[in-house]
């Protein structure tokens, strides 16, 4: 008997022994839990990091209190200045310096692009020309991620193409411009859909030249991130628009949209007096950060201009800093690059400290 309960004592044991671990099994699989899933969990960002390498990027953008700047380096005689590091700049804000918290010697943001095509009657010789060579141009800039769109403005402004990555489609909404010297603007249509026209106040006349930027900037540029330009194929006449080249400007800036100018045309269009609209495009392209190119009605030049504007939006460079000036009321700041080695800065002459939108 004594064997039979000590051989059962002994079984007893080592039930409760076995429950024993059994329970610590149970409290160490619970207390791994955790640790298990902080592990897939890093697995998984890091996985999301290595998809996404332009993560930092994101979260700069995210940050509303950063201003963010696209330039060009250029020496003396014009020619690009590519891969120089951060502590090669200075940049001022209302004549105060900065730090700079971000920079990229190469920005491979998308981009996004407008071409606005002047329409009109003085046009009429050099219209084929800008559709050939245009659309020559979105087929070699245009990337994967990037898009564009395609207004022509004459006596109204009219949203040829809405926003595409479709070289194809782009180059048709070129081809489908037509000189429009009077009449209605275009027929009616679907704004963004192709042919529709972008409201304007009034009964426009003329050549509606910043109208055309001014929708484009707040309509189509300020709607968008990244990088973004436009190109305007014109002589840079204007004719009755409602909006001044003042309002132009200051909707490309708060857009944070590089203007270049392509200055297209015939000069025996004009007799004797010739046209004279380069001086106020010279004041739209500095003050956003772009240029213009005399092209006249050479296609040679045109795809020379195309050439170099395609290098430049290639070639820039990205800063990124927070101002100490953290009052956003609406007002424009004005900011100086510096090159410490005494190149020339192509940038937009400034911004508006808008307060960020709920």
């Amino acid at each position: 008997m004594r064997s039979v309960f000590r051989l059962n004592v002994f079984c007893i044991q080592l039930v409760l022994l076995g429950l024993a671990f059994g329970t610590l099994g149970v409290a160490q699989d619970v207390q791994m839990m955790p640790d298990q899933q902080d592990r897939e969990a890093a697995d998984k960002a890091q996985s999301q990091k290595d998809k996404d390498p332009d993560e930092p990027v994101t979260t700069f953008k995210a940050n509303t209190n950063v201003v963010q700047l696209f330039f060009n380096v250029k020496d003396k005689k014009g020619g690009l200045i590519a891969k120089l590091p951060k502590d090669s700049f200075d940049v001022l804000e209302d004549g105060k310096a900065q730090t700079i918290k971000y920079f990229s010697a190469e920005s491979e943001l998308p981009l996004t692009l407008g071409i606005l095509i002047d329409s009109s009657a003085s046009q009429e010789r050099v219209l084929t020309m800008e559709q050939e060579v245009g659309g020559a141009f979105l087929s070699e800039i245009l990337r994967e991620k990037d898009m564009a769109f395609v207004m022509d403005f004459n006596i109204g402004v009219s949203l040829v193409q809405d926003f595409t990555s479709s070289a194809r489609r782009l180059k048709a909404a070129l081809n489908s411009v037509r000189i429009n010297s009077g009449g209605q603007a275009s027929l009616p249509g679907i704004p963004g859909q192709g042919g529709g026209p972008v409201p304007t106040v009034g009964v426009p006349k003329g050549t509606l030249l910043y109208d055309a930027v001014y929708l484009a900037s707040h309509d189509e540029m300020a709607q968008q991130v990244d990088r973004k330009a436009m190109i305007l194929l014109t002589d840079g006449e204007d004719q009755g628009s409602q909006y001044k080249l003042r309002d132009a400007i200051e909707a490309a800036q708060k857009a944070d949209t590089i203007v270049y100018v392509l200055l297209c045309a015939d000069r025996g269009f004009y007799g004797f007096g010739g046209y004279s609209g380069d001086s106020e495009m010279k004041r739209l392209t500095s003050e956003t950060g772009g240029r213009l190119i005399e092209v006249g009605n050479k296609t040679d030049k045109l795809k020379a201009a195309f050439d170099q504007i395609s290098q430049e939006l290639r070639s820039q460079y990205n800063i990124g800093y927070v101002p100490t000036n953290s009052v956003t009321n609406g007002g424009f700041r004005k900011v100086q690059i510096h090159s410490k080695d005494g190149y020339k800065i192509q940038a937009r002459s400034g911004y508006f400290a808008v307060p960020a939108k709920d």
